[in-house]
């Protein structure tokens, strides 16, 4: 009787858990278009898909609030030991990860539409496009390790976060050059600076992601802090939630 009862929950939370995963992955499918899209939003000037882009962050809020709260049911139903326990709270730090990043690209869509109606600046969003798509694959990669438990690939999802802060790095210096050379671009550039700005940070988050997974399979977080390529990180100026300037975010 009692070896029935064990395997009853056990498979009661296999079950719930199985849900669970399947709404973090819905999550993720719909945060890399959001990325995507927002992305080509910039670089087309579409103000009808940045608007898309920013409706759709909706169903990403709601789909984490229902992850924390099954997360919460879970726990309190079937008292997860150990490393079911560890499943459960990666799930609700990759839910908040993913949230973050949503929110980030409905930044970045709705910086989008003030671009349209000033002067492009040459090649920036073909850049910041390819910087967008670099933070897209490693969230693919991301997931994927995941659901694989493939520590391996998650660690090198990690590193090429590298990657991508030395494609803000000279994002931020191509901005420059353009306010220094003429004063009329300098309102465009920073738009552009905090839209890359907004990108370097799903990075982050992307990575986040990741070092739940390395959590997951290892037991552990990776024990040395992740080396930062963004000489900007430790200014205040250049962070996204110290916004005075121009479009200040939600």
């Amino acid at each position: 009787m009692g070896d029935q009862l064990s395997k009853h929950i056990v498979s009661a939370f296999d079950h719930d858990l199985e849900g669970i995963q399947a709404d973090i992955m819905k999550m993720g499918g719909l945060v890399e278009t959001a990325i995507r899209d927002a992305a080509k939003s910039l670089e087309t000037r579409d103000e009808e898909l940045a608007d898309e882009v920013r409706r759709r962050d909706k169903p990403v809020d709601a789909l984490e609030e229902k992850v924390n709260e099954s997360a919460a049911r879970l726990i309190a139903l079937r008292a997860p030991q150990a490393s079911d326990l560890r499943v459960v709270l990666s799930v609700l730090r990759m839910a908040s990860n993913l949230e973050r990043i949503g929110d980030l690209a409905k930044n970045m869509a709705k910086r989008t539409g003030v671009l349209v109606q000033l002067h492009p600046i040459e090649g920036s969003a073909t850049s910041l496009r390819r910087m967008a798509r670099e933070v897209e694959l490693m969230l693919k990669d991301a997931l994927d390790s995941y659901i694989q438990r493939d520590s391996e690939l998650a660690q090198d999802v990690i590193e090429r976060d590298r990657d991508v802060d030395q494609m803000y790095n000279a994002a931020f210096r191509e901005f420059l050059t353009f306010m220094l050379e003429d004063p009329r671009n300098i309102t465009a550039c920073m738009h552009l600076h905090f839209i890359a700005k907004n990108i370097e940070r799903m990075g982050d988050h992307v990575t986040g992601i990741a070092e739940q997974v390395v959590f997951l399979v290892d037991g552990s977080l990776p024990d040395e802090k992740r080396p930062k390529a963004d000489h900007t990180s430790t200014d205040t100026r250049f962070s996204p939630e110290a916004e005075g300037g121009p479009g200040q975010e939600d």
